[in-house]
């Protein structure tokens, strides 16, 4: 590892109440002091960070980084310079990959594949179900004991109640992390948009609030039983936001993240049939899109992520109803954050809390911290540079994003990753 001192960056570190312009100093992957170097400390690196914000390597809470299954459109090493390239260095992989995982010989290829990228730290998040069938139970207790940082369903509901009470009852005993995304698995299920005046002006099969809804409340009930973690994927809803502040009020440890694009886009968005704003949750109304905000900037939605979900050009190319949902998210997170906070949707520090000391809190894991001893993990942003968003351009193999040509301001400059350069 190479001896690194970062000089006189703007070093932001809302887990520590951080906020000072000071020279920091790294060795052995490690961040060993903050101003002045310890005396038998000799740098063989100097990055000059005057006027950027320094800030902890991002923790995206839901990526698919293409393996397995996708070997043939993109990698994890592909992937992961894509999510650096965004200040993003921690990432969890949802498992409804191909195979699922749902064994420990997928979630070891996860592991083994993110090893040799040497790009990111990637956290593999096991199958709650074998196949993500939501009958039987995978081996959670094994596959966590192996590197399974939590389990989920990805996109699949668990229609039998007793399984799934089941699975959270289990998940609790041996105090496992469970994400959910809320998805009732009948209303709705055939629906690409969200149920307003848009999808029955353009005619598109609709996807109703009580989808989500129903499904947060079943949720919410078979947490209160079991005492399960859980955590709720990419709420989407106003009303979901009410009910997440009514459960915590009642001292249920729930918590919640939403994607980020949930934060700027809505179903007015969908008006041309464009197939990039075709997404899981959808973009909903413009009331639902003011309570996801307001839920982040309160802190009842804990984490902002990208749900990155990198596609092949064709499954775009499709009509609207029968594209593929999904964005490829991981460089547009941290600009679109910033974004909120120059629009003063959020503060800095609520922005920059959403992506690093509350996923770290949440998963239990030593990052999104910039204390000396961590991690030498973080980003180096350039907060004023002004520049247009182009699809044309990203590291990620999947170019689907709305995001196309839009104007933003604040880009990251350098990311390091365990005291290694790992862009620039």
């Amino acid at each position: 590892m190479i001896a690194t001192t970062i000089k006189q960056g703007r070093l932001f570190d809302p887990a520590n109440q951080l906020d000072m312009i000071a020279d920091m100093h790294i060795n052995h992957g490690r961040i060993i002091a903050i101003g002045e170097a310890p005396s038998d400390f000799n740098a063989v690196k100097t990055i000059d960070a005057t006027g950027l914000l320094v800030i902890p390597g991002l923790i995206d809470l839901s990526t698919r980084l293409g393996e397995p299954g996708m070997e043939h459109f993109t990698t994890i090493a592909r992937e992961t310079k894509a999510a650096v390239a965004g200040g993003i260095t921690s990432l969890c992989v949802m498992p409804d990959t191909d195979p699922v995982n749902d064994t420990f010989a997928v979630t070891e290829l996860i592991q083994r594949r993110a090893r040799q990228a040497e790009t990111a730290y990637v956290l593999p998040v096991g199958a709650l179900t074998k196949g993500l069938k939501g009958e039987a139970l995978s081996e959670m207790v094994a596959m966590h004991r192996e590197g399974c940082i939590a389990f989920s369903q990805a996109n699949k509901p668990v229609i039998n109640t007793q399984t799934l009470f089941n699975a959270f009852d289990y998940a609790a005993t041996h105090q496992l992390l469970v994400m959910m995304r809320p998805i009732d698995a009948y209303l709705g299920k055939d629906g690409v948009a969200h149920r307003g005046a848009i999808s029955s002006a353009l005619g598109l099969p609709d996807i109703p609030a009580a989808t989500e809804t129903l499904a947060v409340s079943r949720l919410l009930l078979l947490a209160e039983e079991t005492g399960v973690r859980l955590h709720l994927s990419q709420i989407s809803t106003a009303r979901a936001v009410d009910m997440l502040a009514e459960a915590q009020a009642r001292g249920l440890a729930v918590t919640a993240d939403v994607a980020i694009h949930n934060l700027h886009l809505t179903e007015f968005d969908t008006a041309d049939f464009a197939s990039f704003m075709h997404v899981q949750p959808p973009l909903r109304s413009q009331r639902d899109c003011d309570a996801l905000r307001a839920g982040v900037r309160s802190g009842i939605i804990n984490a902002v992520c990208s749900d990155h979900t990198p596609l092949m050009h064709d499954e775009k190319l499709l009509p609207f109803p029968e594209s593929v949902p999904g964005i490829s998210g991981l460089e547009s997170l941290l600009p679109l954050l910033l974004a909120l906070v120059r629009e003063k949707v959020l503060t800095l520090e609520q922005a920059i809390t959403a992506v690093t000391h509350n996923p770290a809190k949440l998963l239990g894991i030593n990052r999104g911290s910039l204390q000396v001893g961590s991690p030498a993990d973080m980003a180096l942003v350039d907060c004023e540079y002004d520049w247009l968003f182009n699809r044309h351009q990203l590291l990620s193999a999947g170019d689907n994003t709305p995001f196309h040509k839009w104007p933003l301001t604040g880009k990251v400059q350098s990311t390091l990753f365990q005291g290694r350069l790992v862009h620039q």
